[in-house]
Formats: C-alpha cells, sequence, structure tokens
C-alpha cells in the first residue's frame, strides 16, 4: 500500500516506522528537516520537505498514486485543507485526519464531518481517546489499561499481578476454582519485559504484567485475583485543565468527588463555568501546600494530563509521595514511559501509542475490526472477521474447533462473537462464518499469517 503522511511529530514518525516495517511504500511530509532526516537514516522512508495542504508538495509525494493519506500535523484546519486538496488531485484517495478541536467534531451546532460534507473519510480525536482510556482506567480499580472489544461486550484488561492476591503462587486453572461462574482467558504475560504464552499450568508471580479477555461485569472478580481487592475509586484530582482535563472531569464529575487544578486564571474561570459540579482549584499543580489542603491522601486517583511531560511526572511522584492511591501521568514522549511507569507512576499514558491503534484498525482491511497497540506497539490485540478463503473449495477454519487450528507461536484466541454471542475461546468453540475472532498477539508482525488463517483473500 502507498501512503502519504503529513506531519513528521511523534505520531506521524512513529506511525511511518510501523507502516515501513510492514513493507508499505510510505512517504512523510513535513516543514522540518531534522525530523524528516531522522525517519530516513532510521527507516526506509522517502520524505518531502514542505507545507502539508500545498498542492505542489502534496504531488511531489506522489499523491496521485497513493491509496491513503493521514493528516496528523499540528494544525487541524491543515489536516483538514491537506485532505480536502488531496481529493481533489486524486478521486480514489482514502483521507484520515488528527483532529483536536473539539468545535470541529459532532455536536449540536456542527456534524459537517460525519455527514461527509468535508472530505475527511476518518476522523480521529486523540483527546477523546485519551479521556476514554483514562475514564476506563478509573473505572476499573487496579487496571494498567483496558481495552474494549465487541461494542462493549468484552474487555482485554492488563493488569499488575501483586503479593496477596489469591491466584500468585498458583496455576492458571485455578482461576476456575477460584471462580466457577466466572468464564475468563489469559491472553498472555509479560514476566520482567519477556513475553509468555500461558497454558493452565502456568504459574503467576508477583510483578508478572497479566492480560486477560472477559466479560465486562466478570473485570472486577479477576483482577481481584491478581491482587489485593480494590473499591471504586471516587475521589479524583485531574492536574490540568486543557482539552483532555476538562473532558475528563466533564465526563466523570457526575459519578466521583472531581478537583480539578489549573494554572491560568482565564481558563480556571473557563472550566468552573462549564463544569456542574466539579470543583476548580486555581493553582500550579506541583503546589505541596495546594495538594496537602485539598487531601490528597484520600484521594483515590491523580491523574497529571498537562502539555508539559516534566510537570506530569513531578507532579505524579509528589502526589504518590503524599498518599495518593493511584497516580496516572500523560507523556508525550514514549521514550519516557518506560522510564517512569512502576517508578512512582502507577500507570504512564503515550498518547501516540493510543492514537496509532486507531490508524492501524483503518489500515489493516475490512476483515479486521479493531487494532490495540500494546506493549509500547511491540504487541497487538486484534478483533478478525472469519471469513471463507475466496476461489477455494476449502472453508479454511469454518467449522473447526478452536483446539485444531494451528497457530503461530505468539498468538492467544481470546474469545470469540459469534452470532451476537460472546464465547470465552475454549478448544471445543467452533467457528463461523462472520464471526468476530479476538486475539492476542506478542508480536505485531505476525498480524499477516493470522490474516491468512482466520480471513484469507
Amino acid at each position: 500500500m502507498k501512503i502519504v503522511i503529513l506531519g513528521a511529530g511523534a505520531v506521524g514518525g512513529a506511525l511511518a516506522k510501523l507502516l515501513a516495517l510492514e513493507e508499505n511504500d510510505v512517504v512523510v511530509v513535513d516543514w522540518d528537516a531534522n525530523s524528516l532526516n531522522y525517519l530516513e537514516e532510521d527507516a526506509d522512508i522517502k520524505t518531502v520537505l514542505g507545507g502539508s495542504s500545498y498542492p505542489n508538495i502534496l504531488l511531489e509525494a506522489d499523491i496521485k498514486n497513493a491509496d491513503m493519506v493521514i493528516a496528523v500535523t499540528g494544525s487541524d484546519e491543515i489536516n483538514i485543507v491537506a485532505c480536502l486538496i488531496s481529493k481533489v488531485l486524486s478521486k480514489r484517495i482514502k483521507t484520515i485526519a488528527r483532529i483536536r478541536e473539539a468545535s470541529y467534531l459532532k455536536n449540536e451546532t456542527f456534524e459537517a464531518l460525519e455527514k461527509g460534507q468535508i472530505p475527511v473519510d476518518i476522523v480521529v480525536s486523540p483527546e477523546q481517546l485519551i479521556t476514554d482510556h483514562i475514564q476506563a482506567l478509573i473505572n476499573t480499580p487496579g487496571a494498567l489499561q483496558v481495552l474494549e472489544f465487541a461494542g462493549g461486550l468484552l474487555n482485554l484488561v492488563a493488569v499488575k499481578a501483586v503479593r496477596g492476591g489469591p491466584l500468585i503462587g498458583q496455576e492458571i486453572s485455578n482461576l476456575k476454582k477460584h471462580m466457577p461462574k466466572v468464564d475468563t482467558r489469559v491472553a498472555a504475560i509479560f514476566r520482567q519485559e519477556s513475553p509468555i504464552i500461558p497454558t493452565g499450568s502456568t504459574t503467576v508471580e508477583a510483578g508478572d504484567e497479566v492480560f486477560f479477555i472477559a466479560k465486562k461485569g466478570d473485570i472486577p472478580k479477576v483482577i481481584n485475583e491478581m491482587r489485593k481487592k480494590e473499591e471504586p475509586y471516587k475521589k479524583i484530582i485531574i492536574a490540568g485543565g486543557g482539552r483532555i482535563g476538562y473532558r475528563l472531569a466533564k465526563k466523570i464529575e457526575s459519578n466521583h468527588s472531581v478537583k480539578i487544578i489549573e494554572t491560568l486564571s482565564e481558563r480556571a474561570k473557563y472550566l468552573s463555568e462549564k463544569l456542574k459540579s466539579a470543583v476548580v482549584l486555581k493553582g500550579d499543580v506541583s503546589d505541596k501546600h495546594l495538594l496537602h489542603e485539598e487531601n490528597i491522601e484520600n484521594t483515590d486517583v491523580f491523574a497529571a494530563v498537562t502539555n508539559d511531560d516534566e510537570a506530569n511526572v513531578m507532579s505524579c511522584l509528589l502526589a504518590k509521595d503524599m498518599g495518593a492511591h493511584k497516580v496516572i501521568a500523560l507523556i508525550n514522549n514514549p521514550a519516557y514511559v518506560d522510564l517512569v511507569q512502576g517508578r512512582g507512576v502507577d500507570v504512564a499514558i503515550a498518547p501516540s501509542q493510543i492514537t496509532i491503534g486507531t490508524f492501524l484498525s483503518e489500515l489493516a482491511g475490512d476483515d479486521v475490526v479493531r487494532v490495540y497497540s500494546l506493549r509500547r506497539g511491540a504487541a497487538e490485540a486484534i478483533e478478525i472477521i472469519v471469513k471463507t478463503p475466496s476461489g477455494s473449495s476449502s472453508a479454511g477454519v469454518i467449522g473447526k474447533e478452536l483446539g485444531s487450528i494451528k497457530l503461530p507461536q505468539g498468538v492467544t484466541i481470546g474469545a470469540i462473537i459469534s452470532r451476537k454471542e460472546v464465547k470465552i475461546a475454549h478448544d471445543d468453540v467452533k467457528l463461523h462464518e462472520n464471526d468476530h475472532v479476538i486475539m492476542f498477539l506478542s508480536d505485531k508482525d505476525l498480524l499477516p499469517e493470522v490474516q491468512e488463517i482466520f480471513s484469507p483473500l
């Protein structure tokens, strides 16, 4: 596939490298010569220096022969105009744009993007994705990551096993003994950064990062097997009143006690006018005196979501030291995520990794419903549709039991959605045409092989 990426920032650069590794023909456009030089040296990527919305620059990027353009510059307006110009230059091209400003997205006064009146085929809103991600963590005590499949019927959850959990030191098969009415599947375990594809005899150890699939209502019960039981989170402090902080406060204020800290007076005034029950505090997110006054020691979740990585990390470390139960930091530089997660920061979120998963879902093909990028891009969780091989008398995997399907090493089937019924994966479950299969891939490069098995061309 020939793909033109407009913008060589954190998302554009990471996406370009991923797509180039998958043998796509990738061209990146940006004004920043240093970023382009880095991409050229690091991967087999063509680059064009110039404005992303300029027709002559898009033609130089060979937009007429491109299958897709992905606009991820720092400007919503440039992204929209670039998609418009791309459609003029190539009628067949598919356009994807990152749009940050909520006013451009579907609301009571503006629905142009959803109605197709603006030539952007797919709109990706990073702020909304990040907000949803943090909200899922707040609603799921103990989780490091919560991923949604099958329209919310199923979740893939990552949790760190902690000494004191009932399953620690025991085989995974004991889950059924501990919870006879709960059906779940452990999809993968990361132990000291190395993946383990588990069997029933695999022992769960303290410090393991365990990925499991279960129905939404069963998630807390499974988490409580891996660590001491946690009560629902009620008291939340949000550090930063920007787009993400505001969206998050607005979404959770009706069900939680929410306080939001904002440095700028005008922005604090705006937040106090727009939010209904959340308390707006004007001050520095790293102000020890302020945190003490707001009873940080009784706070269930402290989420630092400013645009400053250093401020987010330092305020989280301070809040944790002062007694906050769980701290979440937004880290724009993905290289810092591994440095801080687990070292005073409970959950470090890299916006680029969350956003990239949405792009990958669009790029994977019609047979792949959803792709989540995991473990800083090394692993993936996917939802794929079972299809009959075209032009073949063979039914492929249709009619077969899961236990009889030879999977590549590093792939685990977690669940099946068959005719709107959710089935946790067991060896005797049979596959039907158009079933949705939820899988964990310890190596993202396994996706083409998985597609060939379940949904061959």
